[in-house]
């Protein structure tokens, strides 16, 4: 049939067909079919149907011919009026931020429920908002009276902060447009909030992108800093997709045993700061409060004059931190014996095992070893192997270390000790701490600046260590099986003394 020549000049208008695919709720990999465990992470029952199409009605054709619109460039030399950061007034805080928040920033903050992660940020708000500054708290888990039941509960409810229970992003953003730009925008938490834009579930992955995405948008445009928290899984990493983690500008842990008083924060990702930084909080019936030394707060409670235990001079960020390392070396009665370590890499451990039963003679194939950080620290330097090694030998052998002694060192596989980093900053915090001596590698004394008088015993290789510490060993008590015997004996000296020589 002739339809005057326009089949060729016929508009045909595509409707967006809807595409159902299913999503990892973890880590929001897409998958054609559902299946019971994601390939991309291992977890399993964790894929859920959602319609990720994303498309608008506009039809095909008309979207192919629009035009983008032009936009002014700059160069990268220019005046701005606004400071480039905002201190939040939590010292804390802002040594892990990198000085403060910067206009236009996002961040993403994450930790188990129940850690404080509320009250931190309820704590940081109320002081902005008492410095002048618009501070907005958006509550997407809690009505507006239970977020000041809170500020009451820690004395910040005369503080001018501007309060919200709201999940939708597009009222968020529209409600905050109105008026002075807010300094920060505290969004609790982001796995609440929903958009237009998609059809999702809220919580689902696709809305968790949409609105983090959109919020982003509204923070890079209006230059306030906004903080949005996060979900975290069992695991301790932060829910929803990774691509998030990436979006924003910088993601910040907030750690912490709940049978624990403090609080450690630590920054995963900071385009504007270091990644090595920690903050120490004290949990208290009046909020978090600041540890401005954190090395008394670790070695507060501890256990004087027992063997297995040793003190380590760490490095966290620019602070030397001290903690206490607390080991356990028992006779097993499994067939395979059992290594268990919290607050420091597991495999750290093993290596550690190995070098001592390859190099020095400790053999520790029929022990359950237990290595613990005292205080719910995370240990993520290697010059803690030293200390975790002095902790072992001294729980195998029965052998107190001194209690003024500090340890830092790392060992390579030939058993060697290695040198560290800023060795005087970790000699200059043990002697204001009033430690008297150090165990530091051979080739680090001539790092040190200045001591602070303590007396440096150092070594070259772990065996050395180990059998100082074997001649110290004494017989545990009186138990008197064949098993313990013969390892008791494996432990003296004469023997760390005939392998090692």
């Amino acid at each position: 049939m002739d339809d005057g020549g326009t089949s060729g000049k016929r508009l045909t208008f595509f409707m967006a067909k809807s595409t159902l695919s299913f999503v990892c709720q973890n880590c929001g990999a897409a998958y054609n079919r559902w299946q019971g465990k994601c390939d991309s992470c291992g977890e399993w029952n964790t894929l859920a149907e959602e319609d990720t199409t994303g498309a608008t009605s506009m039809p095909v054709s008309v979207r192919s011919r629009r035009k983008g619109r032009t936009f002014a460039l700059e160069s990268l030399t220019g005046k701005s009026n606004d400071a480039p950061r905002l201190p939040s007034g939590m010292t804390e805080l802002d040594r892990v931020t990198g000085g403060g928040f910067v206009r236009g920033s996002v961040l993403l903050v994450g930790g188990d429920p129940g850690i404080g992660k509320s009250t931190l940020l309820t704590q940081a708000t109320s002081m902005l908002a008492r410095a002048g500054h618009r501070a907005v708290y958006i509550s997407g888990e809690e009505a507006v009276a239970q977020v000041r039941l809170r500020a009451e509960r820690l004395g910040l409810a005369d503080a001018p902060v501007q309060l919200a229970a709201e999940t939708s992003v597009e009222d968020i953003v529209s409600t905050l447009s109105e008026g002075a730009v807010p300094r920060l925008i505290v969004i609790d938490s982001i796995q609440t909030m929903w958009t237009d834009t998609v059809e999702s579930a809220p919580g689902t992955v696709t809305q968790v992108r949409a609105s983090a995405q959109a919020l982003i948008r509204f923070a890079k445009k209006t230059g306030a800093a906004i903080i949005l928290v996060g979900h975290v899984t069992k695991d301790g990493q932060i829910a929803g997709p990774r691509v998030v983690e990436h979006m924003v500008d910088a993601v910040l842990s907030f750690e912490g045993e709940g049978s624990q008083h403090f609080r450690i924060l630590r920054a995963m990702k900071n385009r504007f700061g270091p990644t090595d930084e920690i903050g120490v909080f004290e949990m208290t019936g009046l909020g978090l409060r600041e540890v401005s030394n954190p090395s008394e707060l670790f070695l507060s409670e501890r256990d004087l004059g027992s063997p297995g235990t040793a003190v380590f001079a760490g490095i966290e960020g620019t602070r030397p931190v001290l903690v206490e390392l607390q080991a356990l070396v028992a006779p097993t009665t499994l067939g395979t014996p059992r290594r268990a370590v919290v607050g420091w890499d597991p495999s750290r451990l093993s290596m550690v095992l190995a070098v001592l039963e390859a190099h020095c003679g400790v053999k520790l194939s029929g022990y359950d070893v237990y290595l613990n950080v005292a205080g719910g620290l995370r240990i993520q330097e290697p010059a803690a192997d030293l200390a975790a090694a002095a902790a072992l030998v001294s729980s195998l052998v029965n052998a107190p270390l001194p209690t003024d002694a500090v340890y830092f060192g790392e060992i390579s596989l030939s058993g060697a000790v290695r040198p560290v980093a800023q060795t005087s900053a970790r000699l200059k915090e043990a002697a204001k701490l009033g430690f008297g001596r150090a165990v530091l590698p051979e080739s680090a004394r001539g790092e040190v600046g200045g001591d602070g008088g303590l007396a440096l015993n150092s070594i070259g290789g772990l065996t050395s260590l180990v059998a100082e510490i074997a001649a110290r060993g004494s017989p545990r008590g009186n138990r008197d099986t064949s098993r313990e015997g013969a390892a008791e004996k494996n432990a003296t000296p004469a023997r760390f003394r005939r392998e090692n020589s």
